[in-house]
């Protein structure tokens, strides 16, 4: 349902549609948002939602939409005939996946994250194949096995890969990119901001931010960036955020599976603050299997206040070669093929369902 499900599922598309495969899209109203880019011969918006809320009523109004998203993605099955479904998380996988088993087409699952999402774990069973972004995997149920591919990055996320990270010389603008995944974080509006405006003035003249921000807070971000002196672009979604992120010396992110894939791919520096009522915690195992490798700093939420953020700052601002040390530890653990090895995974699953049972004429994810 947000661009974090869909971005994956894009990079597949292209890589498909490269290889002379028809690719569809279902998905809920939400996520057709962020599919301007998406390669797709048709795109098709079934019910679907999230749990809102805990008890019988929260319970029950769920599945009544997820129902109606299985009798609608049912018919989207049968005039498709896919040669085979891949599911990228989120309960809007769900309607299309359990269409799919129930119309007979085989079921691949992609796992962005270092924990398996629930929706993934309760489609596991109908899978015929589970790949993950991720070497390890928490949550897999008993039994199943999950074959590493790496997070798949959109085109403009390679294309941006291209772009080398620049080591901070003296008098040069800092670059700093901030952003809370594509719906936004408040926390960076409160934080961000007063921290930035505590750092030295010698520092502070020199910032060049580039915000996302929920459009509810934007003025309010203005107007701070604005009292401190410091130059910003403030926007509630940037269309060329990879291009963004290759021109930044530094980032300020929360740690959703494809941030960290393309910061990973990109290789640049990184704050990262997992999303701290998760119930999976999967942020954070994403934002420390990057912060492993050296390319990253994990904060949590509670900690991530201004004071806290301006002193970190002040000493990775301060310090170029760690930063360029840092940029070039992210990169070595991108994985810029992952959608090649995703599609291998697919067709491959889509090849041994035909020769066991027949195949129809065009896939779709």
């Amino acid at each position: 349902g947000t661009g974090g499900h869909l971005f994956p599922a894009e990079a597949l598309a292209v890589e498909l549609a490269r290889g002379g495969e028809a690719v569809q899209l279902v998905t809920d109203t939400r996520a057709l948002a962020y599919a301007k880019h998406f390669p797709a011969r048709a795109l098709h918006a079934t019910p679907a939602d999230t749990l809102r809320g805990s008890g019988p009523l929260a319970y029950g109004r769920l599945a009544l939409t997820l129902a109606k998203g299985v009798v609608a993605s049912v018919g989207v099955m049968r005039r498709a005939r896919p040669k085979a479904v891949v599911g990228f998380g989120g309960y809007p996988t769900f309607p299309p996946l359990v269409a799919a088993r129930l119309t007979g087409a085989p079921v691949i699952l992609h796992e962005q994250n270092a924990v398996m999402g629930r929706a993934n774990r309760m489609l596991a069973r109908l899978a015929t194949t589970i790949a993950s972004g991720f070497p390890v995997v928490a949550g897999l149920p008993d039994g199943a096995t999950a074959v590493h591919v790496g997070n798949p990055v959109r085109p403009q996320v390679l294309a941006a890969s291209g772009v080398a990270y620049a080591p901070l010389t003296e008098d040069q603008p800092i670059r700093l990119l901030i952003f809370g995944g594509s719906q936004g974080a408040r926390v960076m509006t409160e934080v961000a901001p007063e921290a930035l405006a505590k750092l030295p003035e010698d520092l502070r003249r020199r910032l060049r931010v580039t915000q996302q921000a929920r459009p509810e807070d934007m003025a309010r971000a203005r107007a701070d960036y604005a009292a401190a002196g410091i130059e910003a672009d403030i926007a509630s979604f940037f269309d060329d955020m990879p291009a963004r992120m290759a021109l930044a010396h530094f980032v300020i992110a929360r740690a959703g599976a494809s941030t960290v894939a393309e910061l990973a791919v990109i290789g640049r520096p990184s704050i990262l603050v997992p999303l701290p009522h998760a119930l999976d915690n999967d942020q954070l195992a994403n934002a420390n299997a990057l912060a492993m490798a050296g390319g990253a700093v994990v904060t949590p939420q509670s900690r991530f206040t201004p004071d806290a953020l301006a002193d970190d700052l002040e000493v990775r601002l301060r310090d170029s070669e760690g930063l360029a040390t840092s940029a070039a530890a992210a990169r070595q653990v991108g994985k810029p093929d992952a959608s090649a090895r995703l599609a291998d995974v697919v067709l491959a699953a889509a090849e041994a369902h035909g020769l066991a049972g027949g195949s129809a004429p065009s896939p779709a994810s």
